[in-house]
């Protein structure tokens, strides 16, 4: 028996693989295309994903083949520099291509020994033998989930994960709920050649934007621009790709010139809905990255939101699935993402709202313009939109409980260089503490030095604070909480 399914080869689906594979968990991904899909609707990675990349020793080909950018408070169409005091040792985004990003996973994905099957389309799955019960991760073993697909074949796995997107098939048979806002405005969307000069396209654009926020032209690096551009109007069938033609006479509506656009690479429409599932597990079948939620691409959070889905599962997934998991280590995962993905979802609706064209609008984008110009308000906007500031809920206790922590300089090299195999880590700087009994899910670090300004830390895999103090007696009652019982 398989033991995980994944469905769906982006970068949600990927990261997940990788994850799980770190932990020995047996992983099959399928996804319906027969190929990668070239499309790049995510442009990049926020700090939180470059925290994440360089947490799994991934971050140096990302730098090999991405640039970086500094934007702050990149809300709304509002730019402003990066804030002072960012909690974080990588104050910077990447502008990695989404094939980029898909392909850089695909290779380590393949490494750790995920086995990835393209052209395999689920029309089909149910779930067996108390699998519909929560609670039950410490079994291992209970029930399981059967999958049909397209061709007629039939699979079975202990555990499946839907990050088949925005019109998931998982979700879809899974009967969960998708509830949220429908699209009120659409905008088109384009990778292509341009025959204008560029300095007249740089003039037009600078004067449209002037009263148009959601207009835009950005080199690709390829010869090609991305062209953003307001349609008119909600289109019936939103899953019908826009025409050349079409977009050449939006682009002469609103900016006056078509650019002399031609030789489309990619053509395509989004809206503004924002829908977020009601629950991200149904028993064994669970959802991450846009078969969870759907918002407006604004801020550049969609992409980054599903990776660290996957960052927060993955761990908790494969406990599951080796039988460690505690009670109710599965549910955190609902529990702690979906307030962030709802978050994320209010965040880009009111972007959409400043984007707007009318006075309203117009006055509230320049009235948070000047707020902006306040480091604090610079800083929490840009803590926001990078997921930098995502503090789960872990209850009562020191004030770094539930957030992540930054990387930081130890004497034995940097921390994030110590999490490369997804494990918990204790960071100790009293040398009195200990973690026998979970030594097999937990390294234990003794270094007095470093940035540290607590005597220890208990890390979770994701790198998120479980615990802080001194007590071992304290320790020992968070171990189990997140790693389960002690080896006896």
């Amino acid at each position: 028996m398989i033991d995980v399914i994944v469905v769906g080869c982006g970068p949600t689906g990927l990261m997940l693989a990788c994850e799980l594979r770190l932990h020995g968990v047996r992983v099959v991904v399928l996804d319906r295309l027969t190929e990668p899909s070239q499309e790049s609707r995510g442009r990049g990675l926020h700090a939180r994903s470059v925290e994440i990349m360089d947490q799994r020793g991934l971050l140096d080909r990302f730098l090999a083949v991405s640039d970086r950018f500094r934007v702050g408070g990149f809300f709304g169409g509002i730019h402003k520099p990066w804030p002072d005091g960012v909690d974080t040792a990588h104050p910077y985004g990447l502008s990695t291509l989404q094939p980029v990003t898909e392909r850089l996973l695909t290779e380590r994905a393949r490494e750790l020994g995920a086995e990835i099957r393209r052209g395999r389309e689920v029309v089909g799955l149910s779930q067996d033998d108390g699998g519909e019960h929560d609670g039950d991760e410490g079994t291992g073993d209970r029930g399981g989930v059967g999958v049909e697909l397209a061709d007629g074949t039939r699979l079975r796995a202990r555990y499946l994960v839907g990050c088949d997107g925005g019109r998931s098939t998982v979700r879809r048979l899974l009967g969960v709920g998708f509830p949220g806002e429908p699209a009120r405005v659409e905008t088109l969307l384009g990778d292509l050649e341009t025959t204008a000069d560029p300095a007249t396209v740089d003039a037009v654009v600078a004067e449209v934007r002037r009263t148009q926020p959601r207009f835009g032209v950005i080199p690709n690096g390829d010869g090609t621009h991305r062209i953003i551009v307001p349609a008119d109007g909600v289109a019936e069938d939103r899953t019908a790709t826009p025409t050349l033609e079409e977009f050449r006479r939006r682009l002469r509506e609103v900016a006056g010139t078509d650019f002399g656009v031609r030789a489309p690479r990619r053509l395509s429409r989004f809206g503004d809905a924002t829908r977020q599932a009601e629950r991200y597990r149904v028993g064994r079948v669970l959802l991450a990255g846009d078969a969870a939620h759907v918002h407006p691409p604004t801020g550049g959070q969609g992409l980054n939101l599903g990776i660290q889905d996957a960052f927060n599962l993955g761990w908790k997934l494969a406990a599951a699935v080796r039988g460690r998991a505690p009670d109710g280590l599965l549910d955190s995962y609902h529990s702690e993402r979906h307030p962030v993905g709802a978050r994320v979802l209010e965040n880009t609706r009111a972007q959409i709202t400043l984007l707007g064209t009318d006075p309203g609008a117009t006055a509230l984008r320049g009235l948070l313009a000047e707020l902006m110009d306040f480091e604090e308000v610079n800083r929490y906007v840009t803590e926001m939109i990078t997921a930098v500031g995502v503090r789960y809920d872990f209850g009562e206790g020191h004030d770094l409980l539930g957030r992540r922590l930054r990387d930081m300089e130890l004497e034995r090299g940097r921390l994030y260089g110590l999490m490369h195999a997804g494990r918990g880590l204790l960071l100790d700087r009293t040398g009195r503490l200990s973690v026998a009994g979970w030594a097999d899910r937990v390294d234990h670090v003794v270094d007095p030095g470093g940035e540290l300004d607590v005597p220890a830390v208990l890390l979770r895999p994701d790198g998120h604070v479980a615990w802080a103090g001194e007590d071992q007696a304290d320790l020992l009652g968070r171990l189990p909480r997140w790693f389960g019982a002690p080896v006896r």
